[in-house]
């Protein structure tokens, strides 16, 4: 059962799937798969070693039927290699049970299941003056899905430090394994380059633009819903927009705070375009503390190939009208292809313990229905779809 994720962006509504169903239609929203996107680097190595656990519990349903859990423990470490260099590793177990339905949202197509998954990243960076040069593995396993990636990103500063240009590019190669009563199996490459500006346009504001393209080729429909036929090629281009403003003076509740804000679009060659507007309001309160409410609106268009809950009168669900003249046509029945709105809550907090401890809390609800759809219709005859998420960190600096 693969729980991969198109982007490791993880506060945004997931994206549709690239591949096999992950039996959880919003767990992109909390778990990436690592090596998808470049990684960061700072341009100065760490001058510490820094270690963290972190747990995950996860829960999405509908009416009538509680669908994934997934408990996902994982650790991570940070530290510098001589003078110049740093690494970053991390791994992590998830477990993941449940039922999810085989077609749209219907509960009698809902099937159970358990699975496992393993997961490990390593990043090397070599920091110099003005630049970062950072390469990285990753490695997913799971008991029908099976991914490694490469990546590699450099970071370029301006003189005076307050721009900054980035670009990277992933390959990721997965292989996938068949579910009856439609064995899906094969292999799956995707390629991604991201390229981005960062600039400090006052003492209080940082704007941010990045851009990203993504091919996938091979194994791209779903063993896991049916029917479902997909194209084997899919291109995928991202526009992010990020601004955060820190609120140095004002009324008391709102000086010393910052205010975190970004728009994401997204659209594919399958015929997808997403709009995700958020923002988050991150509120220091003495002691070392701080919380950080947040709110996200997303709203997204049906892939051309997705179908609705409207079935063949002779053959009945979950065939489409005319399924049996038309052999070979693509078609899906996976909700995340969808067109819907969806909106996301939640509340972080942290508290900075001392020069060396830091533990985090965080909690989110997400909700997506087709009639929340933004600028047009959404697909009819889908159950509301829910999920929460409740997230534990702790990490140490020595």
């Amino acid at each position: 059962m693969q729980l991969s994720a198109p982007e490791s962006n993880r506060v945004a509504p997931p994206d549709p799937p690239t591949g096999p169903h992950p039996r959880c239609a919003l767990l992109a929203a909390a778990l990436a798969l690592p090596g998808i996107a470049p990684p960061a680097a700072a341009f100065d190595a760490p001058d510490a070693h820094t270690v963290g656990v972190r747990h995950l519990e996860y829960q999405d349903s509908q009416p009538g039927l509680r669908r994934v859990r997934v408990s996902s423990p994982s650790v991570w470490y940070t530290g510098p290699l001589g003078a110049d260099w740093s690494i970053a590793a991390s791994g992590g177990a998830d477990a993941v049970s449940g039922a999810s339905p085989r077609w749209h949202s219907a509960v009698s197509g809902a099937s159970s299941f358990r699975d496992r998954r393993l997961t490990g990243e390593v990043r090397l960076t070599r920091h110099l003056e003005r630049t970062a040069w950072s390469a990285g593995l990753a490695v997913s396993d799971e008991r029908d899905f099976r991914s490694r990636a490469v990546s590699a990103g450099v970071r370029l500063r301006s003189d005076d430090g307050n721009t900054e240009w980035s670009a990277g590019a992933a390959i990721t190669r997965d292989r996938i394994d068949g579910a009856d009563p439609s064995p899906v199996a094969g292999d799956r490459r995707t390629t991604e380059l991201i390229a981005g500006l960062t600039r400090i346009t006052s003492p209080h504001d940082v704007v941010q633009v990045q851009a990203s393209v993504a091919r996938a080729d091979g194994v791209l429909s779903d063993p896991y819903k049916y029917p479902d036929r997909r194209p084997d090629r899919r291109d995928q281009a991202t526009l992010l927009l990020r601004w955060n403003h820190h609120l140095h003076d004002g009324p008391a509740l709102l000086a010393g705070s910052t205010l975190r804000t970004q728009y994401r679009y997204h659209r594919d060659d399958w015929g997808v375009r997403a709009h995700t507007l958020g923002a988050e309001w991150v509120r220091p309160i003495g002691g070392g503390w701080t919380v950080a409410p947040l709110a996200r609106v997303h709203s997204q268009s049906a892939a051309r190939f997705y179908y609705d809950p409207v079935y063949d009168p002779v053959l009945g669900a979950p065939f489409p009208p005319g399924f049996a003249a038309t052999p070979g046509r693509l078609l899906s029945p996976d909700q995340r292809l969808s067109a819907f709105g969806a909106l996301a809550a939640g509340l972080r907090v942290a508290w900075r313990i001392d020069e060396a401890w830091t533990v985090d809390l965080r909690a989110e609800w997400y909700r997506q229905q087709g009639s929340w759809r933004v600028g047009g219709e959404g697909s009819p005859g889908l159950a509301r779809l829910d999920a929460r998420i409740l997230q534990f960190g702790a990490s140490r600096r020595f």
